[in-house]
């Protein structure tokens, strides 16, 4: 296992050290790709570079050139030409596929690739696969339809903190109402596990403001679909206003203490709600949809704000003391165990947490 991919050893009372886990993690909003034709990151612990051809097929790849090395992302000057990607040392130039397909002055070397990785693409969102142990995706992201869809509104947060833990609160819902102020909260049903998915649903009802203005309360259905550790989906009924609603929630870690979390958002158009909410119902079907996204989206990221400090300073504890509501925790705690395929102890026992001890917010 590559040890820059490792997390940092743990004590005696805490589960062993892992990769990150196996999964399918986001990379970028596909329009701002376009926008800029290469992007370079780090992601889960490595450079690499996205940029897509003129037919518009995209490639994540490794951001360093087969020939001697040298980094292919635009703050070095590498560019995208004709659909290829341009190294700036040599002039190496790569296909989608990650194939060297030309060299100045001489044909290219046939063995001359970058390694590529496995990508798929969701409501304009571009993810791509990673696995500690070099498996090909072991499962596939559902695919979505966008026909009578609004635009996806995001909300980005960096922190210091493990994908595991904000995963898990698709399954914690006694958080709700002790931490974020939610009532009437309940689970619908029981937690279920098929393979990589696992789903969860649960009521509530919360308090806002529209815009900071309108006080308004929401009755609100949600029900959340975990497809491994990086990749959380949630479909909303919101019932006071009758709002149909699709929350992502993306977490990709940087490097072996850092997480980006992403959180997405998109609207059925509001075409007929059932209260005017100070003025709601008049406004252009449009804008009421973009101001009701921002709403929700808002109502998200306080939520998240509230959780960060949570999830910034945890210490994993393999054996938690649960009462009798804590349940599906431990449900959960096994459905992640697939996630870690290259540690046969850990997979066996516990997967792994953060590192023991405090950690603080980036």
């Amino acid at each position: 296992m590559n040890s820059s991919n490792a997390t940092p050893a743990r004590d005696d009372d805490a589960a062993p050290a892992g990769a990150f886990p196996e999964g399918w993690y986001f990379v970028s909003a596909l329009a701002s790709l376009r926008r800029q034709r290469l992007i370079e990151k780090v992601w889960l612990g490595q450079e690499i570079v996205a940029w897509c051809d003129d037919e518009g097929t995209v490639c994540v790849a490794e951001a360093y050139c087969a020939h001697l090395g040298s980094h292919l992302g635009p703050g070095v000057g590498g560019r995208v030409r004709q659909g290829c990607l341009v190294c700036p040392f040599h002039g190496f130039e790569y296909d989608v596929t990650g194939q060297c397909v030309a060299t100045p002055g001489a044909a290219p070397p046939t063995n001359a690739r970058l390694k590529v990785f496995e990508t798929q693409e969701i409501a304009g969102m571009l993810f791509a696969w990673w696995s500690p142990v070099g498996r090909s995706p072991q499962w596939r992201l559902p695919e979505l339809e966008q026909d009578g869809w609004g635009g996806v509104g995001f909300r980005a947060f960096r922190l210091r903190s493990h994908p595991e833990y904000m995963a898990e609160n698709a399954v914690d819902v006694n958080h709700l109402s002790h931490l974020h102020g939610y009532h009437e909260t309940h689970p619908v049903g029981r937690v279920a596990v098929d393979g990589a998915h696992l789903r969860s649903a649960f009521d509530f009802k919360r308090r806002g403001r529209v815009a900071g203005l309108w006080a308004v309360e929401t009755s609100v259905s949600a029900v959340v679909n975990l497809y491994g550790l990086g990749y959380s989906f949630v479909n909303i009924h919101e019932r006071t206003i009758d709002v149909h609603a699709r929350f992502w929630v993306l977490t990709t870690p940087v490097d072996v203490t850092r997480t980006d979390l992403l959180l997405a958002c998109q609207l059925r158009p509001l075409a007929r709600p059932k209260r005017a909410v100070l003025g709601l119902r008049f406004l252009p079907v449009g804008l009421r949809t973009r101001l009701y996204t921002q709403f929700l989206l808002n109502g998200q990221a306080r939520d998240v704000r509230q959780d960060l400090p949570i999830w910034s300073h945890r210490r994993y504890t393999p054996r938690p003391k649960l009462n009798r509501l804590d349940g599906e925790i431990m449900v959960f705690r096994r459905y992640c165990r697939q996630f870690y395929p290259g540690d046969a102890d850990t997979a066996a026992r516990e997967p792994p947490g953060r590192q023991s001890g405090r950690s603080v917010m980036a």
